[in-house]
């Protein structure tokens, strides 16, 4: 979808800058710069905004060309964010209606092409209608028969739906979910009993077949756990500037070292390490780093590399 990012509260009025937003979307931005190939699937209204989505996935060498551009007059989706507080930002989306909102299975299904290893999905792609449901559902399903990891990042968004609808929802996508990423906030939506404490949901999601839960702690870091090993990772400390999408950061992270082969601990490195780009610059995904970029954190404060 297309982003307008204000530099004050929007009812004051004030300057708004034009970019693209969405977490798939900063996932696959995120990848593609640390040298993966990449391809993103999803519908476009047939306007400028669309356009301007489309370009800018591929200037990033993200393949498009299972990417569907609506004919039917629906709109490309929009958000709005505004600082506040500090690092809180205020987010407004107007995606009912979208062309995004009516992706089906059989726009997504023709991309799962031999040699796909990892399909990545959110959950915010299920709160944006029955179609865009179906077409999540029938991605995982398809993917998970094929052995291809399917990685779902619950990203609830309370302003597009509620927890309950989020619960419901998600639970036949966990049925086709090798690695399942969550805060902490986020991961009871991922079981049925509200009041189960974090190491009974996790438990029971790897019962259920999930190979791998990673919850993001925020300042304080991450961890990963499967049913033989649990790994922790301390967030690197930068001053932050921009909280908006480092989640997505940190994911595009620990997939790029998850197709790499790294243990856990490397895959939380480098999580940690692409999610501390992101707080420290501004926007959703145009500070990620390239591959030879990931040591910049390692240098001295105040080096010039010249």
């Amino acid at each position: 979808m297309a982003a307008m990012r204000a530099d004050s509260a929007l009812r004051l009025g004030g300057n708004l800058r034009l970019s693209v937003a969405g977490a798939e979307s900063n996932v696959a931005i995120g990848l593609a710069r640390l040298g993966h190939r990449v391809r993103w699937v999803g519908r476009v209204g047939a306007d400028e905004l669309g356009a301007l989505v489309l370009r800018t996935l591929r200037a990033e060498n993200i393949d498009t060309g299972h990417a569907v551009t609506d004919d039917t007059g629906r709109p490309t989706g929009l958000l709005l964010t505004e600082p506040r507080v500090g690092t809180l930002t205020r987010v407004s989306y107007y995606r009912s209606g979208s062309a995004g909102s009516a992706v089906s299975p059989s726009d997504v299904l023709p991309a799962l092409t031999p040699g796909t290893r990892v399909v990545h999905l959110t959950g915010i792609t299920p709160a944006l209608g029955p179609s865009a449901a179906e077409a999540a559902l029938a991605a995982a399903t398809a993917a998970h028969e094929a052995g291809i990891t399917v990685c779902l990042d619950v990203n609830h968004r309370s302003r597009l739906w509620t927890a309950e609808r989020a619960r419901t929802a998600l639970r036949p996508l966990l049925a086709h979910t090798d690695l399942l990423v969550a805060s902490e906030d986020e991961l009871p939506l991922a079981q049925e009993r509200p009041d189960a404490s974090e190491s009974e949901i996790v438990r029971g999601l790897l019962a259920e077949g999930v190979t791998e839960v990673v919850i993001k702690r925020g300042a304080r870091g991450a961890t990963s756990l499967t049913a033989d090993e649990t790994a922790d990772r301390a967030a690197r400390q930068v001053h932050a500037v921009d909280l908006v999408g480092a989640g997505d950061a940190f994911v595009a992270g620990y997939l790029s070292a998850l197709l790499e082969g790294a243990d856990l601990e490397a895959r939380l490195h480098r999580a940690v390490t692409t999610a501390a780009f992101a707080v420290a610059t501004r926007g959703d995904w145009e500070g990620l780093p390239t591959k030879d970029e990931l040591g910049l954190f390692d240098q001295p404060d105040g080096t010039t590399i010249r």
